[in-house]
């Protein structure tokens, strides 16, 4: 998936009983391919992905599962980039995402799974098509930064996560706040943000920039992400890199300025090595921070549902009495 550049990562787990497939859920993970699975969000149904695609995706795991002889449950990873589905890879056993999907779908997956194993069939079970809720429940990882503050918090092929949390709402922005207060990375709902992406992000940033920016928050950016979004009518206070001297980006949020921060940067080493002070400072300063493009795409939303609409508490029960049966 590393040379899958942008895609889009999708988690499907299924249970097969050698003559049914059912899928328990899609999961669209909120970083890009390229990020641990473990260590990226993921929407539940996925909140982007095209209807086409998701057949697509359905169609090639009912196929992997019986051409597989599977019984039991399976996890496929796919990679979905310009229109184009590829399977990463194909685990024939459960996945880690067995208990978060259990209890988006209300469903004991596990269980179905290990009574299938023992020989009984999905239509015995009343498992038999694919459930898929009105709402959105969103997985977030749960990193151990705070206890290791010398690590770096750029995520990447390497599992750094140590916990899931879950949030679930009727929309996916709330949702993902939800998991996010979880994960005690709290999104503002004011304030400045702090903005320096790569260049091949430039543009693509403009659009979560200005959904803050719409939100009454103050923008500062290093450079050439001030330029570009000034070319788009964003205006943004220019800072230093912290290479380029103080005042920098590190001594503005250690100042208790910045609300939020959103840092992406390529495979450079040196690149990663220039702005690793920047993260640091936010872990230090406890100031909510955004590591990749998608991440901040789904952070603008659940700062906009934040602004729009208080926080909903449900239970549990109640959630799982709305899900149709099957």
């Amino acid at each position: 998936d590393r040379f899958l550049a942008d895609a889009t990562e999708v988690d499907v787990d299924a249970i097969c009983d050698g003559e049914r497939v059912v899928v328990g859920g899609i999961m669209e993970h909120i970083e890009e391919a390229g990020v641990h699975s473990g260590d990226s969000a993921c929407s539940l149904p996925p909140y982007s992905l095209a209807p086409a695609r998701i057949e697509e995706i359905l169609d090639a795991t009912r196929k992997l599962a019986l051409e597989l002889g599977v019984r039991g449950l399976m996890n496929v990873q796919y990679a979905v980039k310009d229109g184009r589905v590829f399977v990463i890879e194909v685990n024939p056993r459960a996945s880690r995402t067995v208990p978060f999907v259990s209890k988006a779908i209300g469903k004991p997956l596990a269980k179905l799974a290990a009574l299938v194993m023992a020989g009984r069939k999905l239509s015995e079970l009343g498992f038999t098509k694919e459930i898929v809720p009105k709402h959105y429940s969103v997985k977030e990882a749960v990193f151990p930064f705070v206890k290791f503050q010398g690590v770096d918090v750029l995520l990447g092929p390497e599992m750094k996560s140590t916990g899931e949390v879950m949030g679930i709402d009727s929309a996916f922005g709330r949702a993902f706040a939800k998991a996010q207060i979880q994960a005690g990375n709290s999104l503002p709902t004011a304030g400045t943000v702090l903005v320096s992406v790569r260049a091949e992000e430039h543009e693509r940033i403009r659009g979560p920039i200005k959904t803050l920016v719409d939100l009454g928050f103050d923008v500062i950016a290093t450079t050439g992400t001030a330029k570009h979004l000034a070319a788009a009518g964003i205006e943004a206070q220019v800072i230093n890199k912290v290479h380029e001297g103080s005042p920098h980006t590190a001594d503005r949020i250690e100042s208790g300025d910045v609300a939020l921060v959103i840092n992406t940067v390529g495979p450079d080493p040196q690149a990663v090595e220039d702005s690793k002070s920047l993260r640091r400072a936010a872990l230090r300063e406890g100031v909510p921070y955004c590591t990749t493009l998608a991440a901040a795409r789904a952070s603008a939303d659940a700062i906009a549902a934040l602004c729009a609409e208080s926080i909903g508490v449900r239970s549990l029960q109640q959630i799982h009495a709305s899900i149709p049966e099957v």
